[in-house]
C-alpha cells in the first residue's frame, strides 16, 4: 500500500512538472520570440516558415542601437529619473500609512482601504485630464517631476496594500517588549519594524519602479520634449518610424525591459519572501 502511494505521488509529481513546463513556455515564448527577431536578418524574419533560431546570427540590430545617434541612451537616462523618483516617493509615502493602518484602529480605517484598492481599478486615462490641469496650473509641464508625481500615484496604492499586510504579519508583542523597553512609537518604527519588514519595502520599490518605468501616456501627456521622455515614447516612436525593420524593433524593446528583468533577478528572493510572508488575512 505504501508502494502504491509513494508511485501516485511520484505520478503527481512529474505531471505537475510537465504541466508548469508548459505554462512556463507558453509565457516565456514571446520573450523568446522577441529576442530570436532581434538576432535575425530582414530575410529570414520574412522568409516561410520562419525558423525558430536565426540561421544566421547577427547582432547587427543590437550594435546599430548602441553605435548610432539614437535615442536608446537618452531615454534610458530619462526614464532611469523618472522611475527612480517616482519609486522614492511611493516608498516614502507608503510605509507610514501602511504601518498607521496595520498598527493602529480608528474609525474609517476600512473606507480608506477600500478607496485604495478602488485606485487600482481606475485606468490612468480617467484622472489623465485632471492631472495635466492641475499640473499645468503649477507649471510642471516639461518638467520630470510631473510624471514622477503621476507614476507615484500609481504606485502608492500597491505599496500600502503589500505593506501592510505584511506589517499585519509581524506580531504585536514586538511593539510591547519595544515599549517595555523605553521606545517610542517611532522609535520602534525605525528600529525595529523596518529592517524586519525589509522584504516587503523591496517588493512595493521594486513594484512602484516598475510601474513608473513601464509608464507610457503620463511620459507623453506631460513631457512634449523629446529629449526629456522616457525610453517607453520612444519605442512607440521607434515602431511609427521603421514599421519594417522588426529586427531593430524587437532589439530596442529587448534594451528597454532589460533593467526591469535584471532587477527581478537578483530581487527574486526578496519578492518571493515579500509577498508570501504579506499573504495574511486583513
Amino acid at each position: 500500500m505504501k508502494k502504491i502511494n509513494i508511485a501516485n505521488e511520484t505520478k503527481k509529481k512529474i505531471l505537475l512538472s510537465i504541466v508548469g513546463f508548459i505554462v512556463f513556455a507558453i509565457f516565456i515564448f514571446p520573450l523568446y520570440w522577441m529576442i530570436v527577431t532581434s538576432l535575425k536578418t530582414q530575410v529570414e524574419i520574412f522568409s516561410i516558415p520562419t525558423p525558430l533560431w536565426p540561421e544566421n546570427l547577427t547582432f547587427k540590430a543590437y550594435i546599430d542601437q548602441f553605435a548610432a545617434s539614437s535615442d536608446t541612451f537618452l531615454g534610458f537616462r530619462n526614464s532611469l529619473i523618472i522611475s527612480l523618483g517616482a519609486m522614492v516617493i511611493a516608498t516614502v509615502l507608503a510605509i507610514p500609512a501602511s504601518y498607521g493602518l496595520a498598527r493602529f484602529r480608528f474609525k474609517g480605517t476600512k473606507v480608506i482601504i477600500l478607496l485604495f484598492l478602488i485606485t487600482q481599478m481606475l485606468p490612468s486615462t480617467l484622472v489623465l485630464t485632471s492631472l495635466y490641469i492641475m499640473f499645468s496650473g503649477m507649471h510642471l509641464l516639461n518638467k520630470y517631476l510631473a510624471p514622477i508625481i503621476a507614476d507615484a500615484t500609481i504606485g502608492i496604492p500597491f505599496s500600502v496594500i503589500i505593506l501592510r499586510t505584511y506589517f499585519l504579519s509581524i506580531p504585536k508583542e514586538l511593539d510591547e517588549a519595544a515599549k517595555i523597553d523605553g521606545c517610542g512609537h517611532l522609535r520602534a518604527f525605525v528600529r525595529i519594524m523596518l529592517p524586519i519588514a525589509r522584504p516587503g519595502i523591496i517588493v512595493a520599490a521594486v513594484f512602484s519602479f516598475m510601474f513608473a518605468w513601464g509608464d507610457l501616456i503620463y511620459g507623453i501627456t506631460f513631457i512634449t520634449n523629446p529629449t526629456m521622455r522616457p525610453i517607453t515614447s520612444s519605442i512607440y516612436n521607434y515602431v511609427q518610424q521603421y514599421q519594417t525593420l522588426w529586427n531593430s524593433t524587437m532589439a530596442f524593446g529587448i534594451i528597454a525591459i532589460s533593467p526591469v528583468i535584471i532587477i527581478f533577478i537578483f530581487a527574486q528572493r526578496y519578492i518571493v519572501s515579500g509577498l508570501t510572508n504579506g499573504a495574511v488575512k486583513a
